[in-house]
């Protein structure tokens, strides 16, 4: 991939070789930032899972004490009184059956997280083809399947994150804006390995974090020493 001038002048900032304090990678990761929009900071985790077993799944949520900087739409799957429930906590979207021609024929997906109650899940199980490629799919690991949908919508909209393995083992969650400050960053980064280190799958044999990477949307990484955890 070829990276123009500004990001090379960034790249030299970095030592690849060296693995950063999480203070010291955070003032980089801000330092380097390049683009002229406020960046996402990104956290890349490749764990020692094999996530092709059930029992080494790394799956969970966390809600970062900073929030993400960003604007969460949220659709709720509901019937009877969770949908005045769901409304009242702020959803953006509330329906039930009614949604998935809506979904599925005319490609509609102005949301960004998607929750059920435990009845309308085999509504939304119709939309496992559109809403799972996507990483939109509800799940009770992650809050989004319940039956306490204030809880569940509060906590999005206050900066509640999915992180779930990929198909390499990597882990690829948001931790805030360039714009925060390092000790906002530094409080969410936190919140996120505490959860991290204990969804450890206890079938995990070996290192479970075998590094961490921190970057800007357009960015170079920073490698983080991941001895502390």
């Amino acid at each position: 991939m070829k990276h123009g001038k500004k990001y090379a002048e960034a790249a030299k900032l970095v030592d690849r070789a060296t693995l950063y304090d999480t203070a010291d990678a955070i003032a980089l990761v801000k330092k380097t930032s390049i683009a002229k929009f406020d960046e996402t900071v990104e956290v890349h985790i490749r764990t020692g899972c094999d996530g092709r077993h059930a029992e080494q799944q790394v799956r969970g949520a966390v809600v970062l004490p900073n929030g993400t900087g960003r604007t969460v739409k949220v659709l709720v799957f509901a019937k009877g009184d969770k949908v005045a429930e769901a409304e009242a906590a702020g959803a953006d979207h509330v329906g039930g059956e009614e949604l998935i021609p809506k979904i599925q024929n005319d490609g509609w997906l102005d949301f960004d997280v998607v929750v059920a109650t435990p009845d309308m899940m085999g509504v939304v199980g119709r939309l496992g083809k559109v809403l799972g490629p996507k990483g939109l799919m509800p799940n009770p690991k992650a809050g989004t399947v319940t039956m306490d949908v204030t809880k569940a919508v509060n906590d999005i909209k206050a900066g509640k994150i999915e992180y779930r393995l990929d198909k390499a083992n990597i882990i690829h969650v948001p931790v805030g804006k360039v714009s925060f400050d390092e000790a906002k960053l530094q409080e969410n980064f936190d919140a996120l390995m505490e959860a991290i280190v204990k969804a450890k799958p206890s079938a995990v044999k070996g290192q479970y974090l075998r590094s961490i990477t921190l970057a800007t949307t357009m960015g170079p990484g920073v490698k983080v020493n991941t001895a502390r955890y």
